[in-house]
């Protein structure tokens, strides 16, 4: 079978594709005909060797995908062969074929196509776990997104929306606050051309915002810092701008703020039946036409370092797909 691989950590333009064994069905999994392939940062963060977690070499990068099961190992009994899910692994997702835990793969509905479902369970997974279980969001709190026109902070968008939150969009371009204005955010702030904080402060009244979803991390969170209302929480979601921030700690204690780490994958993990529970409401809405996936462009998997690198950059609104 054909997969994408890493063979020596490096940028996406490292990666090549060749023919491997297909995988060997193992204890509890299945192995499911990948149609889709989502991309996430850390894609990117693995193949140049800084993801926390390091698969040896060489290994096919992708935490999620879309496709048919193909068969399952024994004592597998809700899932069978010829059903649709999206699935997650730690890695593998960029090849024709993969071997996942079953708990790691859901049933999709039967209006939700491959490239959707490839790039929905991971993103909406951790929004909707962000807001939920760590933010403990209220009806008609104040959210701030950061990164609000890509492939996490979107979703966030419209969960925070669907939530009954006032939502403020952040984001570094008018394209992806179109985009974040059309999934339910109220107010659009473009951090490139104007003072995050300033921004916030006027459109609050001084008063700050509840609550701040912030994908970014860099320079931006000590404007998050100052922007948060007494009392309110900043979920930390990742470093797409590959800064980690330090953080004054005096600021929190002077506010009473709660910095709130947010790890999806350790949590479905941990807590799988927590996990599932969250992704059926997901599923739900997205049947009753509540969420929307952005998937703005999809490539092949020839050209799935293209994709990779767009997301680098920071040039994608939405998600990227990569078809398999």
């Amino acid at each position: 079978m054909k997969a994408l691989l890493c063979k020596e950590y490096g940028p996406p333009e490292s990666l090549v594709i060749e023919d491997v064994p297909a995988p060997t069905l193992g204890s509890g999994e299945v192995r499911i005909g990948v149609r889709a392939a989502g991309l996430n940062y850390p894609d990117n963060l693995i193949i140049a060797g800084k993801y926390q977690v390091q698969p040896p070499l060489p290994f096919s990068p992708g935490f999620e995908l879309a496709g048919e099961i193909l068969e399952v190992s024994e004592g597998v009994t809700h899932l069978q062969p010829g059903q649709r899910v999206a699935a997650t692994s730690m890695g593998g997702a960029m090849a024709e074929e993969i071997c996942v835990p079953a708990t790691n793969a859901v049933p999709i509905p039967d209006n939700m196509d491959f490239a959707s479902a490839a790039g929905f369970v991971i993103t909406y997974g951790t929004s909707y776990h962000a807001l939920q279980q760590r933010a403990l969001m209220k009806p008609g709190e104040k959210l701030l997104v950061l990164g609000a026109g890509g492939g996490v902070g979107l979703t966030a968008v419209e969960i925070g929306h669907l939530l009954g939150a006032e939502v403020f969009a952040a984001a570094s371009s008018a394209e992806k606050l179109e985009l974040a204005g059309s999934r339910g955010a109220t107010h659009l702030i473009n951090y490139a051309e104007a003072s995050l904080r300033e921004q916030v402060r006027e459109l609050t009244g001084g008063q700050g915002v509840d609550v701040i979803y912030d994908p970014v991390g860099g320079e931006l969170f000590d404007d998050c810092l100052r922007s948060v209302d007494w009392g309110g929480r900043i979920l930390i979601i990742g470093f797409a701008s590959g800064i980690i921030p330090n953080i004054p700690a005096n600021l929190p204690l002077l506010k009473g703020i709660s910095l709130v780490g947010v790890f999806w994958g350790t949590f479905a993990q941990r807590d799988p039946e927590a996990n599932l529970q969250n992704m059926h409401q997901l599923l739900a809405w997205f049947e009753q036409g509540k969420l929307k996936p952005c998937i703005s462009k999809t490539y092949s998997l020839e050209d799935a370092p293209l994709a990779m690198k767009a997301l680098l950059e920071r040039r994608a609104s939405g998600k990227l797909v990569v078809a398999i």
